[in-house]
């Protein structure tokens, strides 16, 4: 009884605190020899003393430190909590970290699993693809699994010809266009329209920008966007696009008066 009376209320002590929380002793010791959470007393016989207080700062070392944040992290976002806005502020900012921390690993999830899908398809295996289908997996490429479709010679050119800032000004630009294309194909806009033949001469000058103007890669752009049954939304969408394309490229040829597919053929 001497002894839980040498407690002064509202007081507990270590082990008390620590029980509590569910962490060890030797954890609150390590806390407040780095100078996150000192005790808020010492008894007369040098014991260290917790407060209620104290134990929901260490639950915010705890929640922090288990979204990946180090102990120096943790020690400059640390405030004191005086009162209910301080208490609410903080709150607040840790809810935030936390949305933060799932939509990144959210993010990383559908990464991992994207790439799982494209690794079981491939027929070998190649660390030069995986890397390439992760960079495009982060620039939020939606046509990333194309990527298996392409031989070292056509994957080589796109790291030549695209750094990250070019590639994904090149994605948005592509992604611009072909959502008119789908437009006109929803409108039946006539292949031979000034509107369609405006919007497929920019189609077309986007293909010579990304080959360079070498038409000898044609036949390998055609075989790599030809989808027989389409199994994704996307490429129920590239479908739609390439349905439209084709007429609409004959009519632009035409009145050019070349055959760009003959002359790569020879």
């Amino acid at each position: 009884m001497a002894k839980q009376r040498s407690i002064p209320q509202g007081y507990m002590t270590v082990g008390e605190a620590a029980k509590k929380i569910g962490v060890t002793v030797r954890t609150l010791q390590y806390y407040d020899k780095e100078g996150l959470l000192s005790p808020s007393a010492v008894s007369e016989g040098g014991r260290r003393l917790y407060t209620d207080k104290d134990l929901i700062a260490l639950h915010q070392i705890i929640s922090l430190k288990s979204l990946g944040f180090s102990l120096d992290d943790i020690r400059q976002r640390f405030i004191s909590l005086e009162t209910p806005n301080e208490v609410a502020n903080a709150l607040t900012e840790q809810a935030d970290d936390i949305r933060k921390k799932i939509e990144h690993l959210t993010a990383s999830l559908t990464a991992i699993e994207q790439l799982k899908a494209e690794v079981l398809q491939m027929q070998t295996v190649s660390f030069k693809k995986y890397a390439d289908i992760i960079v495009n997996l982060q620039m939020k490429n939606d046509s990333y699994y194309l990527i298996k479709r392409f031989d070292d010679d056509m994957l080589d050119h796109i790291r030549n010809q695209f750094d990250r800032e070019s590639g994904l000004n090149f994605i948005d630009r592509f992604d611009r266009l072909s959502d008119k294309i789908v437009q006109l194909q929803k409108d039946c806009v006539p292949y031979e329209s000034e509107t369609c033949q405006q919007v497929i001469t920019e189609y077309w000058s986007l293909i010579m920008e990304f080959t360079n103007g070498d038409i000898n890669m044609l036949p390998k752009l055609m075989k790599i966007g030809s989808i027989d049954i389409a199994t994704t939304a996307w490429e129920e969408r590239q479908k739609i696009i390439n349905d439209y394309l084709e007429p609409a490229l004959q009519v632009y040829f035409s009145r050019l008066g070349i055959n760009p597919f003959g002359e790569a053929d020879q």
